[in-house]
């Protein structure tokens, strides 16, 4: 405690005062002036009062004990002092009660007062208020006051209330800059970035000299427009006018160029700057991850000298984008491993990744990590987690999720009624869309989407009949191609092929690949080559290089045993080198994701994987089991073509799933993911009742 002692003899407590440092010396102090019978000065209440006000180690309950004891009156400059102490700790209703008091007192405010009380509103309730001091602003006429002005526009702007703003901006004297950002900066926050656009306009006509945060006001509005035009104009006016770019500055014109998908201008920024910081290179990383070059971005992402949470979040992101979910995965590892705490953000990123990879375990890891380090947990981590229990299989838990959140979105109901569906429970994802709608939530085109998967996946043809008619007619949802494409697959898959060849033919735009592909896939089902292979020419029509709609067609063929069709096409692709994409499957042993390619011989347990499908097949044919052949390619004799089943990329990882499990497995549910959905294996019987 020594070291926070004064010595005494050698200085005055007024001159102690401007040197003071924490509350202990503040006190250490006030007891010197009470013996020296100088507590009650002036010049003692003004700095005491402004330290406890002020200063980050200041503390407002002290303050308000010694502005009690001052006797009255008190000028008007304790008041505000007091008012601007509240407004800095977020007490913003304290300092309404000191401003009645002051009031009461007949104390007037002056151009400060208001300054200081609007500064601490920033929620609907602040509206209220800040709407009646606005009265008092006219009252006690500080209409014209710069300060006043430019608070109101920043009170009303961070309420949410713009128009308001905008109406205060207009009426002002608009001679100063700083009013100019103000409500530059509320259109920025409110994403009304074409505002920010021609407020730059109007500045210019003004004769309004912008100051450096206009310019990255501006550069922001350019980077989320995509604006590169009114981008470079910035650009040329910071070179005409020869203004010292800073390194706030210099990251908003890299940010520009970057999101304009100019990258070499980008690099040719960040090349010259004599300093950078983590902004700096988390903005050439995103860069180059916005444009798709990936391999770029790691390559600068390992070359940074320091990353803070938002650059390991922005290359992890980049990842997920180009479908590299294990990348992903690996690399938040070594975030951890370097310490960096990972925010909700980077939650919902390492939560899809896990989804995409049916990842259960990394998933539920990471769902101990937010509960245990107590990172945000908002709804879009809550509709993450709900996303990634429904692709892993995990019903139960994604219900249990569902139902602990406090609040829920229209994406949280959305991925209730989807994730439902794809698990074999669309009489149940109805349901919830009915809840939904009991909630008053409104449903948008993504909810009918899910919706109307759920008809499909369930066979519930009339259902869906009418969810499609009712988009519009009670809900204002214009049907998309994705709708029509769904509507495609309901009919085609329940067998109304010619109906579904209807709705593709009345649809209000061309239809693309995703619907001619549901009716082609109908057709597998149904075993029509007449609508297959008109639906075949439309897909190839759209895209030549369509290597599954030849192997889709050939599997047709084959199981109609139009055999001199099979062979012609067979030839076709041959000679256009179509190959078939080999089927991949994915599964998650102990943490970790293993894949499994149908063909490929790479994995290190290959023989035993083998030698447990043998034993499989032999136990199956013991059971009665005769595998399906008929479409399989006609060049293989029959013990070939059902050795070609057995190898299959998901009986592969089935298989893996045996050798490396505890013996039982065979008595357990399991839960099998193709293309489009989820299998549950219970007891003999699968969720989807053999209807996918």
């Amino acid at each position: 405690m020594a070291s926070t002692r004064f010595s005494h003899h050698l200085h005055t407590p007024f001159s102690l005062l401007e040197a003071c440092k924490s509350m202990d010396q503040l006190k250490q102090i006030h007891c010197r002036t009470l013996a020296l019978g100088l507590a009650q000065t002036p010049v003692f209440h003004n700095k005491a009062i402004s330290f406890c006000c002020l200063n980050k180690s200041g503390d407002m309950d002290h303050a308000l004990k010694l502005f009690d004891r001052i006797p009255e009156p008190k000028t008007v400059f304790l008041w505000n002092t007091m008012i601007k102490g509240y407004s800095r700790i977020d007490c913003p209703k304290h300092g309404i009660s000191m401003y009645l008091n002051m009031l009461r007192l007949n104390v007037k405010p002056d151009n400060y007062t208001f300054p200081f009380l609007f500064k601490g509103f920033h929620t609907n309730v602040g509206f209220s208020f800040g709407k009646e001091l606005h009265c008092h602003v006219v009252k006690f006429g500080f209409c014209s006051n710069v300060f006043v002005q430019n608070a109101l526009i920043h009170m009303y702007s961070l309420c949410g209330q713009m128009e308001i703003a905008r109406r205060v901006f207009d009426i002002s004297c608009k001679t100063n800059v700083i009013t100019w950002n103000v409500v530059i900066t509320g259109y920025n926050r409110i994403k009304r970035y074409d505002e920010t656009s021609k407020l730059f306009d109007e500045m210019e006509k003004n004769g309004v000299v912008p100051s450096s945060v206009t310019l990255v006001s501006l550069l922001s509005a350019c980077s989320k427009l995509r604006d590169l035009e009114v981008g470079k104009r910035v650009h040329k006016y910071i070179e005409r006018c020869q203004i010292v770019c800073k390194l706030i500055l210099e990251n908003a014109l890299m940010d520009m160029y970057a999101a304009c998908g100019e990258m070499d201008v980008a690099v040719g920024i960040f090349d010259g700057m004599k300093t950078r910081d983590v902004i700096s290179w988390t903005t050439i990383v995103s860069g180059f991850i916005n444009k798709g070059d990936i391999d770029l971005a790691r390559s600068y992402f390992d070359q940074m000298p320091e990353r803070d949470y938002v650059s390991w979040t922005a290359m992890i992101n980049g990842y997920i984008r180009v479908n590299c979910f294990k990348e992903a995965l690996v690399l938040f590892r070594q975030m951890q491993a370097s310490n960096i705490r990972p925010d909700e953000y980077t939650m919902v990123s390492i939560l899809t990744a896990c989804a995409h990879l049916g990842a259960l375990q990394i998933g539920e890891w990471i769902k101990t990590y937010i509960d245990r380090n107590k990172v945000k947990n908002d709804v879009f981590v809550g509709n993450a987690l709900i996303d990634m229990y429904f692709k892993c299989g995990s019903v139960a838990k994604a219900r249990r999720v569902f139902s602990d959140m406090p609040r829920k979105d229209k994406f949280t109901w959305t991925a209730m009624i989807v994730g439902l569906a794809i698990n074999g429970h669309g009489e149940e994802a109805l349901g919830m869309f009915s809840e939904m709608l009991r909630a008053s939530i409104k449903p948008d085109e993504i909810t009918y989407i899910g919706v109307l998967c759920a008809c499909s996946h369930a066979g519930m043809v009339h259902e869906g009949r009418k969810f499609f008619a009712s988009m519009t007619t009670e809900h204002g949802v214009e049907p998309s191609v994705t709708h029509y494409g769904c509507m495609v697959d309901l009919l085609g898959r329940a067998g109304h092929l010619q109906e579904a060849c209807e709705v593709i033919k009345n649809m209000p735009m061309k239809p693309n690949t995703i619907v001619w592909g549901a009716l082609l896939g109908a057709c597998r089902v149904h075993k029509d080559v007449g609508i297959a292979e008109m639906a075949a020419k439309q897909i190839l029509e759209l895209d030549p290089k369509n290597g599954a709609v030849y192997v889709l067609l050939c599997n047709i063929y084959a199981s109609c045993k139009r055999w001199d069709s099979l062979h012609e096409l067979r030839e076709s692709m041959m000679h256009r080198g179509i190959k078939k994409t080999p089927g991949c499957s994915l599964i998650e042993m102990n943490g970790v994701v293993h894949e499994f390619v149908a063909g490929d011989r790479s994995h290190p347990r290959l023989n035993e994987i083998f030698l447990k499908l043998d034993n499989m097949t032999r136990d199956l044919k013991l059971a009665g089991y005769s595998p399906d052949t008929s479409e399989v390619f006609l060049d293989l004799g029959e013990e070939d073509k059902e050795s070609t089943l057995y190898r299959h990329s998901e009986k592969l990882a089935l298989a893996f799933r045996l050798i490396s499990s505890e013996p039982g497995l065979y008595d357990r549910e399991v839960v099998v993911r193709d293309r489009t959905r989820f299998h549950h294996f219970r007891l003999g019987s699968c969720s989807c009742k053999d209807y996918w």
